[in-house]
């Protein structure tokens, strides 16, 4: 007669492996929910055929330039163009054969997991990518690449997403959206509302973005009643082409609830370029709660994306722009931070908020803490720099008995490498696998629960918290 508590409950179990492998089997085949990601619209608008390998693989990867660059090579001999437009693109082959001659840097990462599954899944290469195999792949995946199986709706439908996001500035027109919007194509790919270039004072283009907000809205930016009326109307437009969610990029997870007139008067100073010390960071806390009220109005799932220093080496993003690998982890707090926000709007029936940290110390001082008392908090999965075998686990072991996994938001993929998006997905549904699989060998689950929690780890989980 199965009981409630298991008598050997947190003693060494048996067969941990056997069952991870049957959860395996069947998250496997489950489809692919991809709510926060950066691929290109265009490529599924186009459905042109990829250029070469480089163009695809190497180039675009900031996990990977950012390694050649700590190894003092330079971007542009990999294909980054730099901003002044100088300099000629180094051939495709030549891009291809470098980085196979330094694919050995990425021995124990995750980019190399991520790789090694792409080059054997999607590629069929039967030999390690190195020097002596650089000409090889290069000529076999630049023959898969013309082929129509290899066009980007084509891998979509392969690759078994159910719906993509992308992420798109606030200011963007969505052209690419529009057309795949037309029902020509059955594939669900939706915007995501980044507004971090209009919010954030510190940004270079934020005076620019004001004037462009005004005259792609029609609302009178300079007045704070005008300002945040462009943004509704904005949030409005990328609704109606699908989108659900919207996404900050913040230096930290300040959060304030200023007096309307008091609002009104930082708002002025900021965009007449008359701040005063700390009237940058008070705005960019302001409009956290500014957008938390409109995604309880309108319903969109609100991501906060803190804790990075973005663009930390100054000549690098100069040289070549935002995204280049130099954005560093920082120290995070959210129980204080969020404080003004959640007692203003917290306890709004339509607000989700999901939380992401690049700070793993606050995962069960803090984080688990807050998701598993406010309704309308929810943990992002291990982003970015943890997004790996070691950091999804540590995730897991830390959250988990204080947030249970019901208060997480599954796994997104976070790329801009298209082809790697199911090569994310193996891996963390692997681990999800193992971490479960413990739980049952421990006895503190049983195997039914198990399915159950894999299942919504892989799809259940996403789909409710990004309303897909």
């Amino acid at each position: 007669m199965e009981r409630v508590f298991h008598e050997d409950t947190l003693l060494t179990g048996t067969g941990a492996d056997c069952v991870a492998r049957a959860l395996f089997d069947v998250a496997r085949d489950l489809p692919l929910i991809c709510p926060h990601g950066h691929t290109d619209p265009a490529w599924f608008a186009t459905d042109a055929p990829f250029a070469d390998p480089a163009a695809l693989l190497v180039t675009p990867d900031h996990y990977i330039t950012r390694m050649f660059a700590s190894q003092r090579m330079r971007l542009e001999d990999f294909g980054v163009e730099r901003a002044d437009g100088r300099g000629s693109a180094p051939d495709p082959r030549d891009i291809w054969r470098r980085f196979a001659e330094h694919y050995y840097l990425f021995r124990g990462t995750p980019t190399r997991l991520w790789l090694d599954i792409t080059f054997d899944r999607l590629f069929g290469l039967t030999r390690p990518l190195s020097a002596s195999t650089a000409d090889e792949s290069f000529d076999l995946i630049s023959e898969r690449l013309v082929s129509p199986e290899f066009r980007p709706r084509a891998l979509f439908v392969r690759f078994n997403i159910e719906v993509l996001a992308t992420t798109d500035g606030a200011l963007d027109p969505l052209s690419h959206h529009r057309a795949l919007a037309d029902g020509s194509w059955s594939g669900r790919i939706v915007p995501t509302y980044r507004p971090d270039q209009i919010t954030d004072p510190d940004h270079e283009d934020f005076a620019a973005g004001l004037k462009g907000l005004a005259e792609i809205t029609g609302e009178d930016t300079g007045t704070w009643a005008g300002y945040l009326e462009a943004h509704r109307i904005r949030r409005a437009f990328f609704r109606e082409l699908g989108a659900t969610a919207t996404d900050h990029g913040v230096p930290d997870a300040a959060t304030a609830d200023l007096a309307p007139g008091d609002a009104a008067a930082l708002y002025d100073r900021v965009r007449r370029d008359r701040a005063e010390p700390g009237d940058a960071a008070l705005f960019r806390a302001q409009m956290l709660t500014e957008m938390a009220r409109m995604s309880a109005e309108d319903g969109m799932v609100m991501q906060i994306h803190p804790g990075a220093l973005r663009n930390h080496n100054r000549k690098v993003f100069a040289a070549y722009g935002r995204d280049r690998g130099f954005d560093i982890p920082t120290r995070a707090e959210f129980t204080r931070s969020l404080a003004p926000l959640l007692n203003a709007v917290g306890d709004a029936p339509g607000l989700k908020i999901v939380l992401f940290t690049l700070d793993e110390s606050v995962y069960a001082r803090e984080l688990a803490p807050l998701a598993g008392a406010w309704p309308c908090l929810t943990l992002g999965p291990a982003w970015w720099f943890h997004d790996s075998v070691e950091g999804m686990r540590r995730f897991r072991e830390q959250t988990t008995e204080t947030a249970g996994i019901y208060n997480t938001a599954g796994f997104n993929d976070d790329t801009r490498a298209f082809p790697s998006v199911p090569a994310r997905h193996e891996v963390a549904r692997r681990v999800d696998c193992a971490y479960l699989a413990g739980l049952v060998a421990d006895h503190r689950l049983r195997e039914d629960e198990a399915f159950e929690m894999i299942a919504e780890l892989t799809t259940g989980l996403a789909r409710r918290t990004y309303r897909l």
